[in-house]
Order: C-alpha cells, then structure tokens, then sequence
C-alpha cells in the first residue's frame, strides 16, 4: 500500500478522534439536549468547540469516503480502530487542557479499548481489496447458490 493510502488512514482516524473530543467538549458547555427540543440542538452549532467537531468530522467523513473508495469495508474500520485509543487518551488527558473535566477511565474500559485495538493487527495482516474477479466469482457462487435452492423448493 501507498505512503498515500496510509496518509489517509491516518487522516481518518486524526479528523474523527478530534473530531468527536471537540464535539464532546462542546456539548458539554451547552448541555444535555433532546430531540423533542430541537431549536437547543440548532443553537448548540454555533457553540466554537460543537462548529469545530463538525467541520473536523466533515473532514473525517471526506478522508473515510477516500479510503472507501479504494479498500474494502472490512479492512478500512478496522484499521481505523486506532482512533479508540487516541479518543480514550485525549478524554482523559486532552479535554482537562481544553478546559473540560477530564474523564476518568477505567481499567475494564481500556482492556475492551485494548482488545478492539489488537484486533487491527488481524486485518492489517490481508488485503485492503478484493479484486473484481473474485468478487465476480462470489457473487456467481451466491447467485447459483440461492437458484439451486430455489429449484428444490427450499426456501431460507
């Protein structure tokens, strides 16, 4: 893979951790919200940290679309999966610098955070593609699947 392609992965998981911390600091200034109260949810864009996550998660949704459109699914969110440590450590130790409380995680949590993680160096370990034939294939394998099961009167 590119020193591109990895520039997007990382671009991904960047503007989304970010992205959400600031979100997250910002909702906290404004408060809870609801949906049957939707003008609070309005007034809350405006907030600086809520108008930042969401320009950094436009970006996210941009560099994920790119990555998309290049990797298959299955290999793209989870070698994103980095971002669940970068959120867990700056919730804890970014957002007091922020000027938020800092949030306090514990060890169960970042166990789950860690085994999430780990799970990367599965995928990462494959092929960021299915190449067209072999999806051609599956798709056929599938498709005279599901006729012979027809034929037979059986229905799944």
């Amino acid at each position: 893979m590119s020193w591109r392609k990895h520039l997007v992965l990382v671009l991904v998981v960047f503007f989304g951790s970010f992205g959400n911390v600031f979100m997250s600091r910002g909702m906290k200034e404004v408060g809870q919200v609801s949906i049957s109260n939707w003008t609070h949810i309005i007034t809350a864009l405006f907030n600086p940290w809520v108008a930042s996550g969401t320009v950094l998660l436009i970006a996210f949704m941009a560099a994920y679309m790119t990555a998309l459109s290049w990797a298959d699914l299955t290999y793209v969110l989870p070698a994103t999966a980095l971002g669940y440590v970068l959120v867990a450590l700056m919730g804890e130790f970014l957002m007091p610098v922020l000027g938020a409380a800092g949030e306090n995680i514990s060890g169960t949590r970042w166990a789950g955070i860690l085994l999430i993680t780990a799970g990367v160096g599965f995928v990462a370990g494959g092929r960021p593609h299915t190449p067209k034939r072999e999806r051609q294939e599956i798709a056929e394998e599938r498709s005279s699947g599901e006729r012979a099961s027809n034929d037979d009167g059986s229905n799944r």
